[in-house]
């Protein structure tokens, strides 16, 4: 049932959050029998399809695609972890690099998305006048409808990616990305272009806010 855990179930909860929050990843089958103390992979299944029936995890097939959800976090009274899903380009656009094995706890105002964003690295210089410098961290969450004035990661011909606020207005260039440093140009919108997701927060130091 929904909302119900059992105290083996939390262990092995507490198991993956404690993985992913020191190495970078969820544990193996191997790890969590260890810690566990159980013998059977069996054993860890049953107990990681009762933590997915009951919304405290998603996984899908093998150890490594586990991923806790909010509910998780909040039985565990943990702040929810973000994984880096890469770089981007506040400047001239970069390929997208990915990022594996690091992790960024995330402000509880957020935490309801914790499956639903990512965290990317920001090199460049196009964005300080929204606040946004070179070598800070942005949450991103992944979504479809954008409006006028968000601030947005961006895929650009399908592997080079840059954060710039999108604009859509009556007039020309109509639809565009625009950098918030007046030394770079508008980057008019085409077929190619993706919108990946919003940027909602930024981690400047050990603190994080909210975009301008």
């Amino acid at each position: 049932m929904r909302g119900q855990i059992t105290k083996r179930q939390k262990q092995l909860l507490e198991v993956i959050y404690d993985f992913i929050k020191n190495s970078g990843y969820p544990p193996t089958f191997e790890e969590m029998r260890g810690n566990l103390e159980v013998s059977s992979n069996q054993s860890i299944v049953d107990l990681l399809q009762k933590l997915k029936n009951g919304g405290y995890i998603k996984r899908d097939e093998g150890a490594r695609s586990i991923a806790i959800l909010p509910l998780g976090y909040k039985t565990l009274d943990r702040p929810p972890l973000v994984a880096f899903a890469g770089v981007a380009s506040a400047g001239p656009s970069i390929e997208m690099i990915e990022m594996s094995g690091e992790w960024q706890t995330i402000s509880a105002d957020v935490a309801k998305f914790a499956d639903q964003v990512s965290l990317f690295k920001v090199f460049g210089d196009s964005m300080i006048n929204a606040g946004i410098d070179d070598g800070d961290v942005v949450l991103v969450k992944d979504q479809h409808e954008f409006v006028s004035g968000d601030i947005v990661l961006a895929r650009l011909n399908g592997s080079e990616s840059t954060v710039k606020r999108f604009i859509s207005e009556d007039k020309p260039p109509y639809v565009y990305l625009k950098p918030e440093n007046p030394k770079y140009s508008l980057i008019p919108f085409t077929d190619e272009m993706q919108l990946i997701g919003k940027i909602i927060s930024l981690l400047n130091g050990s603190d994080w806010r909210p975009v301008k």
